[in-house]
């Protein structure tokens, strides 16, 4: 009898153990970790520029809900309209989440990625920052679930694609043009957005044919000014035929796309003969879309195996 009961506690333990082994890691992680994801856009008094971004978290909801490793997602807007990003955490903290991975919709390096989202989340104390954005109430909230920052789009070759993209939508004959990037710039970091704008650039010159390619900028820091813009296209027209203008700016804001921008074409003498322009945005793309997903899964994966 003892003989039956021992050799039953063995086969049954051998079953478990079995088990046990044959469980994935990830499986065994999942009941450890909660993750969520929270797609953090500027924002903008302009519901047309608001609404490019939900439509983005729409689609990235929808196709990261299948996904076993992350349990929700969400989107927030670092100031000027809601839901704000100290909102969005605080729901992930209601809802039991151990890990917020922000994956921030910004083109480049800028003091808000680098401090505004950083300082908001609790990752970062910057005296001066907390200062600025308790004068402009902008609400911070240091978060109980672990908070993971992921890189900005030009991390990816996204940009590339889709400004060659549009560039090609203008384009009718690539000997006789020339293209014109215009985006917001940052005084701090205008290093790395020259750098990305000339990379795009020459990307555009490699894969279009057209030869010439310069940028200007429309942010604060040219004063929201449409000088630039008519400058870079003057320079273009000087041994080009035609100037292809092409926002580099996430999405649609009339003040930018048409007041700017559109300013800054309509000051160049025969502009309707020499230059093309579409007051569009990076935004819908779906590689954008392919591009959240992969980052919110390559980190998820990673806080997994950690």
């Amino acid at each position: 009898m003892y003989t039956s009961r021992f050799k039953y506690i063995v086969f049954t333990l051998s079953i478990v153990f079995i088990a046990l082994c044959s469980t994935s890691v990830e499986a065994v992680y999942k009941t450890n970790h909660k993750i969520g994801i929270l797609m953090v856009g500027h924002g903008s008094r302009s519901a047309e520029w608001n609404k490019a971004l939900i439509d983005l978290g729409e689609n990235v909801s929808d196709s990261l809900s299948t996904n076993q490793h992350i349990s929700g997602f969400k989107t927030a807007f670092m100031e000027a309209t809601t839901p704000s990003v100290a909102d969005a955490l605080k729901k992930f903290d209601n809802e039991g989440y151990t890990d917020v991975i922000i994956v921030p919709i910004f083109l480049t390096l800028s003091s808000h990625v680098y401090e505004d989202i950083p300082v908001i989340c609790g990752l970062k104390n910057i005296p001066k920052t907390v200062k600025r954005l308790h004068e402009e109430g902008t609400e911070i909230y240091k978060p109980k679930a672990k908070v993971a920052l992921a890189p900005q789009l030009d991390f990816s070759d996204v940009l590339q694609h889709n400004v060659l993209r549009r560039v090609k939508v203008l384009s009718t004959t690539p000997q006789e043009e020339g293209v014109v990037l215009v985006g917001y710039g940052d005084q701090e970091f205008m290093k790395n957005w020259t750098d990305l704008f000339k990379k795009v650039g020459d990307y555009v010159k490699d894969k279009s044919g057209i030869d010439k390619c310069t940028y200007a900028w429309c942010g604060h820091i040219v004063h929201y000014s449409s000088d630039p813009t008519t400058e870079a296209i003057t320079d273009v027209l000087k041994s080009k035929k035609s100037a292809l203008v092409i926002p580099v700016l996430v999405s649609t804001d009339k003040t930018f796309q048409t007041t700017i921008i559109g300013g800054g074409i309509d000051a160049v003498p025969y502009a309707s003969d020499h230059v093309k322009y579409k007051a569009d945005s990076i935004l819908p793309d779906p590689e954008v879309t392919h591009w959240v997903i992969d980052i919110s899964q390559k980190i998820s994966r990673h806080i997994l195996q950690n």
